[in-house]
């Protein structure tokens, strides 16, 4: 197994109390395989990846309990140093605004060639030339030209495109996207799915998509993982989730997505709102959002039930939502 979580479980500790962020997430991603994780803001995606990548603001975010095992061997039992190495070298990540992450005021080829002067000992001038071949590589064009060019020179897509280069450029084993296509027009979106499902599939890696889209993932992910405040609430082969969800809270993202057939009908939205970390109702966290809850959902968090081999549903009622 290349990543494995077991039982994370993130805080913030604020002046107004303890947001419990991430509640005993466990997923596992092998090389090769893409997982999605889905779940609307707020849910812990974006946190349980930080918390991978060693980046978690320290504080006020505080790892308090579980494991996250890479190659077998826990990070979370490594000293500072020692994660710095992995990070880039054996995982990196790939951030929602390109634009942000990158430094406005340093060129393009000098961002990317960074990663080679400091991980591999590179000259200035050998650096830039493995720059270059990442933007071909990623599909820029007129990489050679374009390369000493600064990010604000370049388009959304175009931006995206070498947060991924800057990802890939030391060829990790995991890859971590969040929310890579956030912010991109449709037809973009799909180039930059596509890209990513390609260089998996060349470079054998492992690949984490963090989403609250369950359109842009159909066709790229091997297994997706649902997350609702802070837990894992579903896991399942991508086409099981598609077929016959298993949670009344993956039903409802299904339905939330946009159809051609549905046109000029009104888009469907989950009632209420996510649940404040910091007083996550008792029960099962979906319970006032949820059409199927009753008595025990207000008192007893259900576990993950086994509702096959490889699925599972943290749902009392599991089965009524799987055949509803």
């Amino acid at each position: 197994m290349l990543l494995e979580v077991r039982d994370l479980q993130v805080e913030f500790r604020t002046g107004d109390g303890v947001a419990k962020a991430v509640n005993g997430v466990s997923y596992s991603v092998d090389a090769g395989e893409t997982l999605a994780v889905l779940g609307e803001s707020g849910s812990g995606k974006s946190v349980t990846a930080q918390a991978i990548m060693g980046i978690l603001d320290t504080p006020p975010g505080k790892i308090t309990g579980g494991e996250i095992l890479f190659r077998g061997q826990d990070l979370l039992s490594l000293k500072e140093d020692e994660r710095r190495k992995i990070r880039g070298a054996s995982m990196a990540m790939i951030f929602q605004d390109a634009l942000s992450a990158l430094n406005p005021v340093v060129s393009v080829d000098n961002q990317l060639g960074e990663m080679f002067t400091v991980h591999r000992r590179l000259p200035r001038k050998a650096a830039r030339a493995k720059a270059v071949e990442l933007m071909e590589r990623v599909g820029i064009p007129g990489a050679r030209e374009r390369a000493g060019q600064y990010p604000h020179q370049f388009s959304g897509g175009m931006r995206q495109r070498i947060m991924i280069a800057t990802a890939l450029a030391l060829e990790p084993d995991l890859i971590i996207a969040d929310e890579p296509t956030t912010a991109l027009d449709v037809t973009v979106q799909a180039q930059v799915m596509d890209l990513l499902a390609h260089l998996r599939r060349e470079l054998n890696m492992g690949l984490i998509l963090i989403t609250h889209d369950l359109g842009v993932v159909a066709d790229v992910a091997d297994r997706i993982a649902v997350m609702y405040a802070g837990r894992i609430v579903e896991t399942a082969p991508v086409h099981d989730i598609y077929k016959a969800p298993a949670h009344p809270y993956t039903k409802g993202l299904l339905r939330s997505i946009p159809r051609l057939d549905q046109k000029g009908q009104e888009l469907y939205a989950i009632k209420g709102l996510p649940p404040n970390l910091m007083r996550i109702p008792p029960g099962c966290a979906f319970h006032p959002r949820c059409p199927l809850a009753r008595d025990v959902c207000r008192t007893e968090v259900p576990p993950l039930y086994e509702v096959s081999q490889d699925r599972g549903s943290a749902c009392h009622f599991w089965r009524e939502a799987l055949h509803g």
